[in-house]
């Protein structure tokens, strides 16, 4: 008889609590976030820092299809007010429409979901900054339910969710029109879904290990559906950015290796030829092809619409061949692909904000996001006022994030816990990269590119939470050691958080209020006074 128990157990460990209490305990989490998101979302009046290109161009996805060229400025966004009473062209003069055609640097995804709250709600601050604080409250729920699954335990997947609720980097992001938040998300969701999969490719493995006869290669898992959510996930953040191609490399990588671990755990005899016989061709459909239709189904508007940039769309028609308008259509988006490329590469522009990849954990330099000057002294009761958005996280957050990633080292080199090295491969395949692009292309950059990594700093310290915390049957004395500590670490980034808040959501505060909470002279260097 097998004991097949002992590897359900190992493989498929049980969760502490039950479903309904987790998922009660996730939404209270993420509707602390979401306060935090949408109460005065509207605020500032104004168009923040690089919202005044992705205002413009989601809006003209919305109405043409395509980005265009549109009228307006940073003040003013395509004159919105006069725009939507119909008095104003939204086009500037042109000879011929495709002649207004914008050439963008990014993907249409993140675009068209900036451009569906302003659809909603119309072409104001709240509008263009919905969706972004949609997805930026959405990504705490599935935080709190990946953190969970993860170390099969409700408090822990709690833990995880407020600590990135109380992230400053994400809460400005989340309030504000850039692509950034949109690519966390769906790479936080593709990460969340890889897991799902993982346990239940674990469940059929024990299913069948109990039932049907054994054999060198085990068996065929059959359709995944939660690895194909991962592909399509990683494709949509592939769709806002293309450093999503980073993740999806990665992932899918580390979803095979999972698969291989599994087998060798249940002790098959040939558990990797089984792997790359039976979950290769599946995972490769999953992660290649799969990211591939949702990246290219992003374009749609584009290949629908004569007016996009480098459309042949005259001449392709002009051929009368069914077939040359379809490969000449494809090869004008690869061209534009290829021109995207060349942008990215060479994008080396001066910034008074830009950073380095290595200053980023300790946020050395973070990014102004709005600063009005001329407020008048009694917008605040004193003789300066400041209203600031500073793109910055939760310094207590992210300097023990770096302290919990290198404990996460420790850990993986020593037991070579999955979860462990799930955890330092995200942060790995986010931040890595651009050490690349800082050395060889001397690329401008920014804080705000770290956001994709701020969940797996979450996780890194949540990980070590739960050892702090100690197993369920340690020692009493043990577990609340552990538990003050989680608590008052808990508490010094609430406390942190708060301190931070007026300068996240542009509070109008005194000038001396604003000062205190510059915590170094290289987050004041360029701000007006």
């Amino acid at each position: 008889m097998r004991n097949w128990g002992v590897s359900a157990r190992r493989l498929v460990p049980p969760m502490q609590e039950g479903a309904l209490l987790s998922w009660l305990a996730a939404l209270a989490v993420t509707l602390f976030g979401g306060v935090l998101r949408f109460v005065r979302l509207g605020e500032p009046k104004a168009v923040v820092f690089d919202e005044t290109f992705y205002v413009k161009d989601a809006y003209s996805l919305i109405v043409h299809g395509v980005e265009m060229a549109t009228l307006g400025n940073a003040e003013d966004p395509i004159a919105d007010r006069r725009l939507i009473a119909g008095n104003l062209d939204i086009f500037k003069q042109c000879g011929q429409p495709s002649e207004c055609a914008s050439f963008v640097a990014h993907p249409p995804l993140g675009k068209w979901m900036i451009g569906l709250g302003e659809w909603l709600f119309g072409m104001d601050p709240f509008g263009w900054r919905f969706a972004a604080a949609l997805a930026g409250t959405l990504s705490i729920l599935v935080m709190v339910r990946v953190a969970r699954r993860m170390t099969r335990s409700t408090l822990l997947g709690c833990l995880a969710g407020l600590l990135l609720a109380l992230d400053g980097l994400h809460l400005v992001l989340s309030r504000t029109a850039l692509l950034d938040i949109f690519l966390m998300f769906w790479v936080l969701c593709g990460f969340a879904c890889l897991v799902a999969d993982r346990d239940a490719a674990r469940h059929r493995l024990v299913a069948w290990y109990e039932s049907a006869p054994v054999t060198e290669l085990g068996p065929r898992l059959g359709l995944r559906p939660w690895r194909l959510a991962a592909g399509a996930c990683l494709g949509a953040a592939c769709a806002v950015k293309w450093s999503g191609v980073f993740f999806l490399i990665g992932f899918a990588a580390l979803s095979l290796m999972w698969d291989l671990g599994a087998r060798r755990a249940l002790g098959l005899r040939q558990p990797y030829r089984g792997a790359l016989s039976y979950d290769l061709p599946g995972g490769f459909g999953a992660m290649a092809f799969v990211p591939a239709l949702v990246f290219t189904a992003s374009w749609t508007g584009w290949f629908v619409s004569a007016d996009g940039w480098g459309r042949n769309w005259d001449r392709a028609a002009s051929a009368g061949n069914p077939i040359f308008f379809v490969l000449d259509s494809v090869r004008s988006w690869v061209q534009y692909q290829l021109q995207v490329l060349g942008f990215h590469s060479g994008l080396e522009d001066y910034h008074s904000y830009m950073s380095e990849p290595w200053e980023w954990p300790l946020l050395l330099r973070p990014v102004s996001f709005h600063y009005p000057t001329g407020l008048p002294p009694s917008a605040c009761g004193a003789d300066e006022c400041s209203q600031a958005v500073l793109g910055v996280g939760t310094p207590a957050l992210w300097y023990a994030a770096v302290l919990a990633l290198l404990g996460l080292v420790a850990w993986y080199v020593s037991a070579r816990d999955w979860r462990a090295g799930a955890t330092l491969l995200g942060v790995a395949v986010g931040w890595l990269p651009w050490f690349y692009y800082a050395v060889a292309d001397n690329r401008t950059m920014y804080l705000f590119y770290m956001i994709p990594v701020v969940p797996f700093m979450v996780l890194a310290l949540v990980l070590m939470a739960g050892l702090a915390l100690g197993r369920q049957d340690a020692p009493a004395s043990r577990r609340a050691t552990g538990a003050a500590v989680v608590g008052a670490f808990a508490l010094v980034v609430l406390i942190n958080f708060w301190w931070l808040y007026p300068v996240l959501t542009a509070e109008t505060i005194t000038y001396a209020q604003w000062w205190a909470r510059m915590l170094m002279s290289s987050w004041v260097t360029a701000a007006p006074k």
